[in-house]
């Protein structure tokens, strides 16, 4: 090597320890926070979080700040973070964003969705039903966010998908609210068979209809969880 020429340094390396860590923090922070663990409007004390989650501060920040973005907290300054209220308005606002933007959505996943992407759309749906009848509802949500992304995925427009990808993420705790109205779980379970058989004949408009179908049906459903 010429001793002009300085030494390339190698490249830093995140430790593996250190990413999963973080992602643990984010995840079992999250779970707390659509199984409303955190009730709406709850602050968070940085300790506590740290010591209910076993990590240490920096995790902790990391995953309060990941789960800002996604309007699931809020950081307020000079005060921490807290659990983010929720309101029927928030809720009624949040369902005409997701209609509009579910039914653009149905439509392109039927014009380009695959046998490959429809087989494991089916057995999402299948998963959902075993886990909805075992009444586990982390993995009732889990498993619908699944099933909404996988259709997002198969959209092919990335735009769209990281707009849904934001709108399920504020979604899911009126979800949690919602499964304590009778008979939903039941509904929802007939309405994804419904998008997987107008997924799998490729039919847009049939498939536009069962977006607008289901989406009316969370919203159903949150009004009557406030009686």
């Amino acid at each position: 090597m010429n001793a002009a020429t300085p030494a390339r340094k190698a490249p830093v390396r995140r430790p593996e320890a250190a990413i999963s860590l973080n992602e643990t923090a984010y995840l079992r922070l999250k779970e707390a926070l659509v199984t409303l663990a955190y009730k709406p409007g709850e602050y968070l004390n940085t300790a506590q979080v740290m010591e209910r989650l076993g990590v240490g501060r920096t995790p902790v920040n990391q995953a309060l700040h990941r789960l800002s973005a996604e309007g699931l907290v809020r950081i307020i300054p000079r005060k921490g973070a807290m659990a983010s209220p929720l309101s029927i308005n928030d809720a009624l606002e949040l369902i005409e964003v997701r209609l509009v933007n579910e039914v653009l959505c149905m439509r392109l996943a039927a014009a380009a969705i695959t046998e490959a992407e429809l087989a494991e759309l089916q057995a999402i749906a299948e998963q959902f039903e075993a886990a909805a009848q075992r009444r586990d509802a982390m993995s009732v949500m889990n498993l619908d966010r699944l099933f909404h992304e996988k259709i997002a995925a198969a959209a092919r427009n990335a735009m769209l998908q990281d707009i849904l990808s934001v709108l399920h993420a504020r979604s899911q705790r009126f979800w949690a609210i919602s499964l304590a109205a009778e008979g939903h779980l039941a509904e929802v379970i007939e309405e994804h068979r419904t998008i997987v058989a107008t997924l799998q004949r490729h039919d847009a408009d049939a498939a536009a209809e069962a977006a607008k179908t289901h989406v009316l049906s969370f919203k159903a459903s949150m009004l009557n969880s406030q009686r």
